[in-house]
């Protein structure tokens, strides 16, 4: 057994954490007070081949394995997780079905701009009553000649205020069910009769644009359907399988982020003629945040890793994006209360890396589903 990295993911993880400390990491907080991500830095990560990871090169992307995109996206994330999901959103929920699942014209098309960085994508599932049950959606796609009728709202769209393009899921056949649920790849600045609707205002991941998508009698053409009919269902819980190891990734650089900070404050911070790192009630809780963070990586790595070598990864994606996001939970309130006073004021990180982490735990699954998904895996129900 190997533990060690290949000699190209050690390149890329220090490649992605230079960009991260001197590109992210001095506009973070920028970032997060103005509600909005960096157009000039997303364009450089971009030509670094960051948006589009594990896609073929010859659809735009750095047609690099998955564990090279954990370990990109973690250091991005430990620096600013606004733009650590902008980039997970152009990965994992919408260049991964469109290279699974599209046609060769499809891949050409939808992924070569995103994966290029050209354009955004973003993933439109959610709905207002279909979160952690997708099959109840009621966005529907009815077929009227050569187009598709689309008509439905989607709601907490990561991307949505920005993308051009989107994967779409939709109810085709009511009558069958979850296995009437169709998924198509639209073009969004073309597409007649779709707005953005209203975009959210956040507790954190304040720099990326949370969004409505809307469709009302929106005509898109019959070719965007993405694979077969009635194969929606399942494409989205593969997609989704996929996501949570970038999830997984950003809250582990979340959590890398908050150790940073209290054993960088711990050393410098005096109490009693002491700095506060040789007390052992802040040793104890570096050494638990330490080890919960070193856990969380091996699981997303190996998560990564089965991905990569194309095994079934949905249990090991489950447990990393659980695991690894409870850790960015636990560890970011503890840096605050490393910190004390200053852990609650805006003038360090750690308040905005607690705001990031919570978020972790919701989307691309709750981890309440996480434990669901566990189980059924532990018990092989399927």
């Amino acid at each position: 057994m190997d533990f060690s990295f290949s000699e190209e993911h050690k390149m890329v993880q220090d490649m992605a954490r230079k960009f991260a400390d001197q590109e992210l990491k001095p506009i973070a907080a920028r970032i997060d007070q103005e509600h909005r991500h960096d157009d000039e830095v997303v364009r450089k990560m971009a030509e670094n081949g960051f948006m589009g990871v594990a896609i073929p090169v010859e659809y735009g992307g750095a047609g690099m394995d998955y564990v090279a995109y954990a370990l990109i996206l973690t250091e991005i994330s430990r620096a600013c997780a606004s733009t650590g999901v902008i980039m997970s959103v152009n990965n994992s929920l919408y260049g991964f079905p469109v290279n699974t699942f599209g046609t060769e014209e499809q891949k050409i098309r939808f992924n070569t701009p995103v994966a290029s960085g050209e354009a955004h994508g973003c993933y439109g599932l959610t709905e207002a009553n279909a979160g952690s049950d997708p099959a109840g959606m009621k966005t529907t796609a009815v077929l009227d000649g050569d187009s598709w009728i689309i008509n439905g709202e989607k709601k907490f769209i990561t991307n949505g205020n920005i993308a051009r393009y989107a994967v779409i899921a939709a109810v085709t056949d009511k009558a069958k069910g979850y296995k009437g649920i169709t998924q198509f790849v639209v073009d969004l600045e073309n597409t007649e009769g779709f707005s953005v609707g209203k975009v959210e205002e956040k507790l954190g991941i304040r720099g990326s644009g949370t969004s409505e998508l809307v469709f009302q009698d929106a005509r898109i053409p019959k070719d965007s359907i993405l694979g077969d009919p009635g194969s929606g269902f399942r494409q989205m819980l593969t997609t989704l399988d996929s996501g949570r190891i970038g999830i997984a990734s950003q809250a582990l650089g979340i959590a890398k982020a908050a150790l940073e900070e209290s054993v960088g404050y711990s050393k410098e911070r005096v109490q009693f003629g002491k700095a506060i790192s040789s007390f052992q009630a802040t040793q104890f809780k570096l050494a638990d945040m330490a080890t919960r963070i070193d856990a969380s990586e091996l699981l997303i790595l190996k998560a990564a890793w089965l991905e990569s070598n194309h095994l079934p990864f949905e249990r090991e994606a489950a447990q990393a994006k659980m695991f690894a996001s409870d850790t960015a939970m636990d560890a970011t309130v503890e840096a605050v209360q490393i910190l004390g006073g200053y852990g609650y004021s805006i003038e360090y990180p750690v308040e905005r890396l607690m705001r990031d982490a919570k978020i972790t735990q919701i989307y691309e699954g709750t981890n309440e589903i996480m434990r669901v998904v566990i189980a059924r895996n532990v018990l092989g129900m399927r």
